[in-house]
Parts: structure tokens; sequence; C-alpha cells
């Protein structure tokens, strides 16, 4: 595990940090019920923030297959992730939806989720989250096109401020023939979609 990004914080240093915001929000850090809280955030923001140890795109070139002749988009719908805004860090939590006309390469479904998480468990705009998954697949794949959807609702407008419960937002890349040739994009979105 790559440690490069933490090295010089330890879990101490990070439980000792979620016992002050404890206290800031006005309870006891150690009444029973809160003891072992700091330990528990640490660890789950330890998976919840695992992007950062892993490189998505590795998933990707480890993993492709030449394919001569299949030339039909490869759609992958409804990849669930949780991420955190980087505004709040509270969570998104969303679906994607992942497609690519191969030229000659394609990779096993399992990588193109595992690509969506690698870049969701990271402090992230969902913006920036949609476009380097497309780029990724598009870098190592060298598809015809490449498009990606993500429908996300953000905790940070459903839980707090300006409080609009199940609003979601969605956002979308496109890149070669998904952006440029109508009918493949329209086919993207039917299959993305439905």
């Amino acid at each position: 595990m790559s440690d490069d990004h933490h090295h010089d914080i330890s879990q101490a240093d990070a439980e000792a940090a979620v016992r002050t915001l404890i206290r800031w929000a006005g309870d006891n850090p150690d009444r029973e019920g809160l003891l072992e809280t700091p330990k528990r955030v640490a660890k789950s923001y330890r998976e919840l923030f695992q992007g950062y140890e892993t490189d998505p795109r590795e998933y990707l070139e480890k993993t492709f297959e030449e394919v001569g002749g299949y030339d039909e988009l490869v759609v992958l719908k409804d990849i669930r992730f949780v991420s955190f805004c980087e505004h709040h860090m509270l969570p998104v939590v969303g679906r994607a939806h992942v497609g690519y006309l191969p030229t000659n390469r394609v990779v096993g479904i399992s990588k193109l989720a595992r690509v969506v998480q690698g870049y969701g468990r990271r402090l992230q705009i969902q913006e920036k989250m949609t476009s380097e998954i497309a780029k990724a697949i598009h870098e190592v794949l060298r598809p015809h096109g490449v498009g990606v959807v993500i429908e996300a609702e953000h905790s940070c407008m459903t839980l707090r401020g300006v409080n609009v419960p199940g609003a979601s937002l969605s956002t979308s890349h496109l890149i070669g023939v998904v952006r440029d040739d109508p009918r493949t994009r329209e086919e993207f979105f039917r299959l993305a979609r439905s």
C-alpha cells in the first residue's frame, strides 16, 4: 500500500482529530458510546478514501484483451459508488453508466466497475470524476469512443443548506464517436438510461 500521501500522519493523529470534532460538536469523546468512535471513523475513512492508494488506470492496463472485429458498444450500467464531495466531505452516492466502442481492446466488466470506484473513493467533484473515468478508458483502451454518465445524490445538498431531498445531479463526458456521431451517441444514452 503506497503511503506517500499520508506517511506523516499517524492513525493516532487521525483519531485525535475525530475526538476534537466530537468535542467541538458538543459531546464528550470519553463517554462510553463514543470511546471507540475515533478508531471506527479513521478505519472507515481509510476505506472510503482507498482511491488514493490505487491508480485506476492499472486495472485497465493489466487486463485488456485483443478482440478483432467486435464493433458494437459495450455498456455497463448501474455501477454503484460512494464518493465524498470535496467541499463538505459529505457522501455522494450514485450510479455510473460507462460505455465504449472498442477498436481491438476490451476489458472484463469488473475492471470498469473498479475504475469507477478507484476515482470515486477520493474527495471529488462529480464533473471531474466523470471526465477522469472517461479519459482513463480512452487513453488505455484506445476505443473509437467513450461515454460516461453519472447520476448521484449529494448529501451536502440533501442533508444541509438548501436541503432538497432526492435531488440528483447528472453529468456526462463523451469522447470520440460517442460524442461526434449522433447515432452512436443516441444509442449510448438509450442503453445507459434504459
